[in-house]
């Protein structure tokens, strides 16, 4: 359902995830729609910075040397194939990248709160609310979506500024988080900066059990109707 909302100053706070050139340059990888999700990420990182709202950068990067991972698929040359250690393309795209003083958390995991103390350093600030975009959202947006929730936070997912393989990857990604998005909301990046701006905005939020029954045939729609 729709209903207005406002987050109070202070308890806010925005991740990007796994922004990576990768998603850009890497043909195995690529991100649709990669460059508007990027501008909604700026637009995004603007609004927080204007509004003193902290940031924390996230990026995804494999070491096999280190991290015991059954099954995980390996390149000819045996390192990982997707987001190796050695990679260049790991780098955060300039664009969006961590400005001074911003954290950057490096990740072995689809979710920075799967390991380590990343939630405990949110809720000591007192951040109740988590702003979050990034990449890929069925995979470690939802992972780390999911993971906020347990921990007890707020997530306001920002349906635009998050993508995938493809639309249909990305759009029925959002919606099956959205059934289950309880405490939090789904929104626009225009809704979401007004949001970090201090306004009351009108979001999505769950209600009830798993409200969107989407199929084949009206997944588009029910997405943008979020």
């Amino acid at each position: 359902m729709k209903s207005p909302i406002a987050i109070k100053r202070g308890t806010v706070a925005a991740i990007f995830i796994d922004l990576q050139e990768e998603h850009r340059q890497d043909p195995r990888y690529l991100v649709e729609g990669y460059g508007k999700i990027l501008d909604n990420v700026q637009r995004l990182q603007a609004a927080a910075r204007a509004n003193h709202v902290p940031l924390q950068h996230w990026a995804y990067i494999v070491d096999l040397d280190s991290q015991d991972r059954p099954f995980h698929p390996v390149g000819a040359d045996g390192k990982s194939a997707f987001s190796d250690k050695s990679d260049p393309l790991t780098e955060i795209c300039h664009e969006v990248a961590p400005a001074e003083g911003e954290a950057l958390l490096i990740k072995a995991e689809a979710s920075a709160f799967r390991n380590g103390s990343a939630a405990d350093q949110l809720k000591a600030s007192g951040i109740e609310w988590l702003v979050i975009s990034g990449v890929w959202t069925e995979a470690c947006v939802d992972a780390s979506v999911k993971d906020a929730v347990a921990k007890g936070f707020r997530v306001l997912l920002v349906k635009d500024a998050c993508g995938s393989g493809s639309a249909a990857m990305h759009q029925t990604g959002i919606l099956n988080l959205a059934n289950r998005l309880y405490g939090g909301a789904v929104t626009d990046t225009e809704g979401a900066c007004r949001l970090l701006a201090g306004e009351t905005v009108t979001v999505w939020q769950v209600e009830g059990s798993v409200p969107l029954r989407f199929s084949f045939d009206d997944a588009a729609r029910l997405y943008a109707d979020l």
